[in-house]
């Protein structure tokens, strides 16, 4: 594929996702130390995700992404690593598809074998409540429900690893 088109179908996909987002509605702002917004999502396995309730108590990786993004693959996999190291010590990660079908969320699934919860948003309403403008986007949420790092766009696993811990051992 030429270089132009390997860049126009992400930008318009984007473009898709935002304009899916609502139009004329105040964007969500969720900074750090803002309480992350409660949703209900299908996961691809079966069954419903209620946040936080679910999940009372514990540390949450939110993670926002689409099939299209081209630095959602490894990066899932790095978290992957990261969520292995950390589930036992309670750990919990949310894979949240924004504005895509369950196939096509599924086969992505399938393709990258990451265990870790993965949720349908087709509409993009939790995306939009996240204030989600790009892909990927990653929140970290401490166990009171407090989010404590966010991470926009490309990072490596040493950056979720950090970002892990600070919501696993809070105030160190």
């Amino acid at each position: 594929m030429p270089l132009r088109q390997r860049f126009v179908v992400p930008i318009v996909a984007a473009a898709l996702l935002l304009s899916a987002c609502g139009e004329g509605e105040p964007k969500a702002q969720i900074n750090l130390g803002s309480p992350a917004p409660a949703f209900n999502a299908q996961q691809l396995s079966g069954g419903v995700i209620d946040f936080p309730a679910a999940i009372a108590g514990k540390p949450v990786v939110i993670r926002f992404w689409a099939d299209w993004c081209k630095y959602c693959e490894a990066e899932m996999k790095a978290i992957e690593a990261v969520y292995q190291r950390h589930r036992d010590k309670g750990l919990v990660v949310l894979a949240v598809n924004a504005g895509q079908d369950k196939a096509t969320a599924e086969g992505f699934a399938r393709k990258i074998g990451v265990t870790y919860p993965m949720l349908l948003d087709e509409p993009s309403a939790i995306a939009k409540r996240y204030g989600v403008v790009g892909l990927p986007t990653t929140f970290f949420v401490d166990g009171a429900g407090v989010v404590r790092g966010k991470v926009i766009g490309e990072a490596d696993e040493a950056t979720f690893e950090r970002e892990a811990l600070k919501v696993l051992s809070p105030g160190k």
